[in-house]
C-alpha cells in the first residue's frame, strides 16, 4: 500500500487568462495521489474524460477494462449529451455516476482527480492536456495532441516541467503487428528503407451546407469554440463534421491520417528528422461546406528515405464510366526496403509475390493497450513506459501540420502536368499519377481542363521547428482567442 507524505498545497496560474484579462486567474490544486509518488494496485486511479460525444465513449469502455479505474467525471460543453454517457459509465463501472461539468477547470479543482482523458475537438487539446498539466493530474489525450506545431512543443514542455504522464492517442503503438513491421523498416535486415508509405483513405461525402442558427440552450458554444475566433453556431461543425474546417480539425491527414503517419514515421532510421514537405490535392467531387482538402498526397523528405502519405475521401463511388467496381477503402501503411516490400506482416523480396513472415517485434509494445498502458505508468510514474509517449505524439502529429501548412500556402496548378517539385522521384511521380487517374475515374475530371492545389516545396529545420518562409511559418501557430491562450512560458 502507498504511504501518502504530506502534500504542500499548490496554486497554479491560468497565465492564458490572466495574459488576456490583465488579472490573476487562478485557483487552489491541493496536488493529487498521482503527484510524484508509485501508485500502489489497490488503490483507484479517478479520471475525468473530456470530449464525451463520439470518441470519449471509447475511451470510457477502455479504461473500464483496466483493473482499479473509475471515471469519475465527464466534461462536455454540450449538456445533451450527458444522459447517455452516464447510462454507459453506470453499466461498466457497477452503477457508479460521474459528476458533470461543461468546463474541465471545475473537475481540475478537485484534487481527487488523478488522470484527465482527452478526446475533445483537436483545436482544444493541446491547450486542456497543459492545464491538466499544470493542474498535477495525469493525461491520456488524443490525435493529434496539437491544432498545432507551436501548442504541441508547449504540450511536450508542460509534461516534462510538471513531470507528468502522458500518453498520445495513437493506439497502434501498443500493437504488435504494427510494432514489427516498424522495426523491421528500422532494422534495415531488409536492406536500407527507401520509402515509408501512410494510406488512409475512407469515404468521406458532401457535408452539405448548414445556415446559421441559435445555439441550443444546453450547448456551451463559447466554450466549444475555445481557442478559436468568434463565429455563428451551424450544425456542420458540431459533433463530427468540424474536423473539415481549418479552425477546428486537420483534415483526414489529421484524422485518420495521423496514425499511419505515426506508423510511417515509426519505421524510420533512429534520429531521422524530416527535412522537407510537399503537400497537393482539393476538394473534389461536390460543393460544401468543408475547406479541408478530401484528397491529398504529402511527401516529406528524410534526408534519404521519404514518407508518401495518402488519403482519397471518395472511395466507394462508382466510375463515372457506370462500368466497374468502387475503389475501396484503404486504411494500411508499408515499408519499400533495398531488398523489397514489407506489408501485412511478412517481407516481399523484389520480384516475388510470396511474403516471409516477419519475426516478432524485438521490443515489443509494454502489455495492456493503449489505457492499460497508460494506468501501468500512471502507477509506476515511469515515463519511457509509455508505448506512445507525449513527444513521439508531437513528432508524428508535427508532420500532419506540415503537409496542411504545403497545401495551404500552395497555388492552383494544371492536373495534366507532374509537379516539378516531385519530378526527380519515381515513387512520388507514381503517387501523383495514381490520384489523377483516380480523380479521372471516379470524379471525371479532365486533367488538361483541371486544376488541383499544389503546396508550396518547404525546407524545414527540425530543430528550431519553422520554416524560415514567413507565409509557412504563420501557420505554426494560431490566433488565440482570449482567454483560451496557449501560453509561451508553459
Amino acid at each position: 500500500m502507498r504511504i501518502a507524505k504530506p502534500l504542500s498545497r499548490r496554486t497554479f496560474l491560468f497565465k492564458s487568462a490572466a495574459a488576456s484579462a490583465g488579472v490573476a486567474t487562478a485557483f487552489t490544486i491541493a496536488g493529487t495521489k498521482s503527484s510524484g509518488q508509485v501508485i500502489g494496485s489497490n488503490d483507484a486511479i479517478r479520471i475525468a474524460v473530456a470530449g464525451i460525444n463520439g470518441r470519449g465513449a471509447s475511451h470510457i469502455d477502455g479504461f473500464s477494462g483496466v483493473k482499479g479505474t473509475q471515471v469519475t467525471y465527464l466534461v462536455d460543453p454540450d449538456r445533451r449529451v450527458f444522459p447517455g454517457r452516464l447510462e454507459q459509465v453506470g453499466k461498466k463501472f457497477n452503477g457508479f455516476k460521474p459528476k458533470t461539468v461543461q468546463d474541465l477547470r471545475k473537475a481540475l479543482e478537485d484534487k481527487e482527480v488523478d488522470v484527465v482523458s482527452i478526446a475533445s475537438t483537436n483545436h482544444w487539446h493541446a491547450l486542456l492536456a497543459i492545464w491538466a498539466c499544470q493542474a498535477g493530474k495525469d493525461v491520456y489525450v488524443e490525435k493529434p495532441c496539437s491544432h498545432n506545431v507551436f501548442e504541441g512543443r508547449k504540450l511536450v514542455e508542460a509534461a516534462r516541467k510538471y513531470d507528468r504522464i502522458v500518453q498520445h492517442g495513437t493506439q497502434n503503438r501498443s500493437d504488435n503487428n504494427w510494432a514489427k513491421l516498424a522495426n523491421a523498416a528500422r532494422s534495415e535486415k531488409y536492406g536500407k528503407l527507401l520509402v515509408a508509405y501512410g494510406y488512409a483513405s475512407k469515404p468521406r461525402g458532401s457535408i452539405g451546407f448548414k445556415e446559421s442558427k441559435p445555439v441550443p440552450p444546453e450547448f456551451d458554444f463559447d466554450l466549444w469554440l475555445g481557442p478559436a475566433q468568434q463565429q455563428p453556431y451551424h450544425e456542420n461543425i458540431v459533433h463530427y463534421n468540424w474536423h473539415w474546417f481549418w479552425d477546428f480539425g486537420n483534415g483526414e491527414i489529421g484524422n485518420q491520417g495521423v496514425h499511419q503517419i505515426d506508423i510511417a514515421r515509426w519505421g524510420m532510421p533512429a534520429g531521422a528528422t524530416p527535412k522537407s514537405v510537399v503537400s497537393m490535392g482539393g476538394r473534389f467531387g461536390y460543393e460544401d461546406q468543408g475547406q479541408t482538402p478530401n484528397t491529398q498526397l504529402t511527401i516529406i523528405d528524410f534526408g534519404g528515405p521519404k514518407l508518401i502519405f495518402e488519403d482519397r475521401g471518395l472511395v466507394g463511388r462508382k466510375p463515372v464510366s457506370g462500368s466497374g467496381e468502387p475503389e475501396p477503402s484503404r486504411v494500411s501503411n508499408e515499408f519499400l526496403c533495398e531488398g523489397g516490400m514489407l506489408r501485412d506482416g511478412k517481407f516481399f523480396a523484389n520480384g516475388s509475390e510470396k511474403g516471409e513472415e516477419i519475426p516478432a517485434s524485438d521490443p515489443a509494445p509494454h502489455p495492456g493497450g493503449p489505457f492499460g498502458n497508460f494506468i501501468d505508468a500512471v502507477r509506476s510514474r515511469k515515463r519511457e513506459q509509455l508505448n506512445a509517449e507525449i513527444l513521439e505524439g508531437h513528432l508524428s502529429s508535427v508532420l500532419c501540420h506540415l503537409g496542411n501548412i504545403s497545401y495551404r500556402v500552395g497555388a492552383g496548378a494544371s492536373l495534366d502536368t507532374v509537379p516539378d517539385s516531385i519530378a526527380g522521384h519515381a515513387r512520388s511521380v507514381q503517387a501523383f499519377e495514381e490520384m489523377r487517374s483516380h480523380l479521372v475515374k471516379y470524379v471525371g475530371l479532365n486533367p488538361s481542363q483541371s486544376k488541383f492545389q499544389l503546396g508550396r516545396s518547404l525546407l524545414w529545420n527540425a530543430e528550431k521547428e519553422s520554416f524560415g518562409d514567413p507565409e509557412a511559418d504563420k501557420l505554426l501557430t494560431r490566433d488565440y482567442r482570449s482567454p483560451f491562450i496557449v501560453p509561451s512560458k508553459v
